[in-house]
């Protein structure tokens, strides 16, 4: 048997090798990644302190753009760290944080959005009832339910790499630690840890795709039957901004994980990762912004709001 050498740390291969292109990229990101903070951080204030905001819909709104602020800043700061430095080291203990959180918030988020369909589900299908149904213990439980799968889901993956030995100095091909991406670099055997993904994505992955887009079968049919052209357009308007985030985050994540191979696939694999990764939670907010005329109702209030108060400040 031949000796293996330990390694404790890996190296990530980023988004581009050529020197000139790192400070370029850097600006980039980091103004996507400010952008992201700043959109999703104003849309739970608006929520906080605009009345006609407080309600289940809205809730479950500023806890996804909460996730989207997490999600990205697992993996947008050490990309930035590593275009600043342009060493792409990182601990192996660190690597597996890393994949704890991304799927942990990855997962909390299309959770989060299956609990959205079932809230458009009782407004549209039930609307007498939806008060009743959707009063905030329920909607504090359902995301208190939702964090808690998620929080147990990745912790069985974690516990698996932590078994598994590492002794290859492959770059992992992506500008973050990527499960599929760490197992390929172990030297240890992966057929339980790909069996589990195998296993969990089609047990509860297919079981949170189901509960998305089931009632909207439901929804759909229940608009078409809608008399007044009124209510079937202010029903659809409720149900666009989900919906586009939906097919934003599902055809990403589908797209990156089962295109079909190219002869450089591992180009191919950054570009998509970039989409699901960084730039998906800032297409969240400007999605609910602009699709949504109570919410653009509610900045322009703030912003009107604001400019009183400067001017106040200015006359004082």
């Amino acid at each position: 048997m031949e000796n293996q050498t330990m390694v404790y740390n890996l190296v990530l291969s980023g988004l581009s090798d050529l020197p000139s292109l790192q400070l370029p990229l850097f600006l980039v990101f980091l103004l996507v990644y400010l952008m992201t903070l700043t959109g999703n951080l104003l849309i739970v204030l608006l929520i906080c302190t605009d009345s006609h905001l407080q309600t289940p819909m809205y809730f479950f709104l500023g806890t996804l753009a909460c996730l989207d602020m997490g999600y990205s800043s697992v993996t947008t700061p050490r990309m930035l760290f590593d275009f600043h430095t342009q060493k792409r080291l990182i601990s192996i203990q660190a690597c597996i944080t890393q994949i704890f959180f991304f799927v942990f918030f990855a997962v909390s988020e299309i959770s989060l959005l299956a609990v959205m369909s079932y809230d458009r589900y009782v407004a549209i299908c039930h609307p007498l009832h939806y008060t009743q149904i959707m009063h905030w213990k329920t909607c504090v439980r359902l995301i208190l339910g939702t964090l808690i799968f998620s929080m147990l889901y990745p912790v069985v993956h974690v516990l698996l790499l932590l078994t598994l030995t590492f002794c290859r100095l492959t770059p992992l091909q992506s500008f973050f630690c990527d499960l599929p991406q760490l197992l390929l670099v172990s030297c240890s055997d992966t057929f339980i840890n790909v069996l589990l993904i195998l296993i969990f994505a089609i047990l509860f992955g297919g079981g949170i795709f189901a509960l998305t887009f089931c009632p909207y079968i439901i929804i759909l049919n229940t608009i078409m039957k809608m008399q007044s052209k009124a209510m079937r357009s202010k029903a659809f308007s409720t149900c666009s901004s989900h919906l586009t985030v939906v097919f934003i985050f599902y055809g990403t994540c589908f797209f990156s994980y089962f295109h079909q191979k190219t002869k450089d696939p591992s180009a191919v694999d950054k570009v998509t990762s970039v989409f699901y990764a960084v730039l998906t939670p800032l297409v969240n907010p400007l999605t609910y912004s602009l699709r949504n005329e109570i919410m653009k109702i509610s900045l322009k209030k703030a912003l009107c709001d604001l400019n009183i108060l400067k001017e106040k400040n200015v006359f004082k």
